[in-house]
């Protein structure tokens, strides 16, 4: 039986049976004429403390498989970033071990892989500038031994220590300096982080994209991309523009994204995001439309998505990572639904109905009988009776 009684939000029940197809997951080669990375979750070991506070615990082999899962879709993998729970549950340690494994992984098959460098090791009350770099210095030479492209992270330490732009620039030109080939910049806004207000310098983010602009140019032979985590699109299309040739905005807008991928007369955003790893059999295809120039299977791909997108980052923002999650679970990319720092109840059991709903709706239920039955056990084990 595939129908089940899914929470409204208003305290009834309302039916659901899955009215899509399975999605397609046959492998893809890489987009041509867009790069794009989908933000890897990892996957909590249930059998291992995953408490909250503790260090982390992971079922090693479901977290590389699905790595493997998107490479296999054509999508390159962003790890070790804000979606693997940096700063969040994932632990320095932890952390390194991630980029040192889906390095390996990478290298065996010559897939695409970008890393997150940050800051964890310093505590933003017990940082000064100098702490910072040294912090930021030392997952830069991680991330370049596992042969990963570095991904500087915004950083809470710097953004609790700096007195304005100027330190911002100190220290991005130290890390640049330093760098052994491009990196890519990340800019990821308060919504996401309210730690990191105030980012670059400046109160208002949009007095902000010239001095960003203006230190990239500054650096370009060091700068692939910036990926801009802002959820307004204007302002990342103002700072595509002041990009220098060669340098690309990947964008991490989880609710504009199709709009800013396929772009406008003036140029395009590429793509690093969280939400295509929730649903990469439809990015992955429609960037293959894009590719033939077929906008119209592009937007009947991409198009329906957005509301799932959409819900999964709603306001609280970060806790986007337990929808990542949950659908993984529910297509079968991990053996229970168990997050490090025990993340997973940061969402109730209504917003996770209404997520497979938008998921069913959006096309991007690989096995819609196994999700049934997955969420039927969830269902059961809240008092939920079907």
């Amino acid at each position: 039986m595939n129908t089940l009684m899914l929470p409204a939000g208003d305290g009834t029940l309302a039916p659901f049976t899955p009215a899509g197809p399975a999605a397609d997951t046959s492998p893809l080669p890489p987009a041509r004429t867009r790069t794009a990375y989908a933000a890897a979750h990892v996957v909590a070991d249930p059998l291992r403390p995953n408490a909250p506070g503790a260090p982390a615990h992971l079922d090693w082999d479901a977290t590389l498989a699905f790595r493997h899962h998107l490479w296999d879709q054509g999508l390159g993998v962003a790890d070790a970033m804000d979606t693997a729970q940096r700063g969040m549950g994932l632990d320095p340690d932890t952390v390194a071990e991630l980029v040192r494994r889906s390095g390996a992984e990478a290298a065996a098959r010559g897939a695409a892989l970008a890393c997150g460098v940050g800051t964890d090791a310093v505590e933003p009350s017990h940082a000064d500038l100098e702490s910072v770099i040294t912090a930021y210095g030392d997952q830069l030479d991680l991330v370049h031994k596992a042969g990963a492209v570095p991904v500087l992270m915004a950083s809470r330490a710097l953004a609790a220590v700096a007195t304005g732009p100027d330190d911002y620039t100190r220290v991005y030109s130290a890390l640049l300096d330093r760098a052994q080939g491009p990196v890519i910049l990340h800019w990821l806004g308060a919504v996401f982080d309210p730690a990191l207000a105030g980012y670059w310098g400046f109160a208002d983010p949009a007095e902000a994209i010239e001095p960003v602009a203006a230190l990239i140019t500054d650096h370009a032979d060091r700068v692939d991309g910036i990926k801009v985590s802002l959820l307004d699109a204007h302002l990342e299309v103002r700072l595509r523009r002041l990009l220098p040739a060669g340098v690309r905005l990947y964008t991490g807008d989880d609710f504009h994204y199709p709009d800013l991928v396929q772009g406008d007369d003036h140029g395009h955003s590429h793509a690093l995001l969280g939400v295509f790893a929730a649903i990469a059999p439809a990015a992955a295809r429609a960037l293959a439309a894009l590719d033939a120039g077929d906008t119209d299977r592009y937007r009947a791909l991409l198009d329906p998505t957005v509301p799932l997108a959409r819900h999964l980052f709603g306001a609280p923002t970060p806790h986007y990572k337990t929808g990542i999650a949950f659908l993984a679970w529910l297509n079968g990319h991990q053996r229970g639904f168990h997050m490090v720092g025990g993340m997973q109840s940061a969402r109730d059991l209504p917003h996770l109905a209404r997520t497979l709903r938008l998921a069913d709706a959006a096309g991007v239920l690989t096995d819609p009988d196994l999700a049934v039955a997955r969420m039927r056990a969830l269902l059961d084990v809240s008092g939920v009776r079907q």
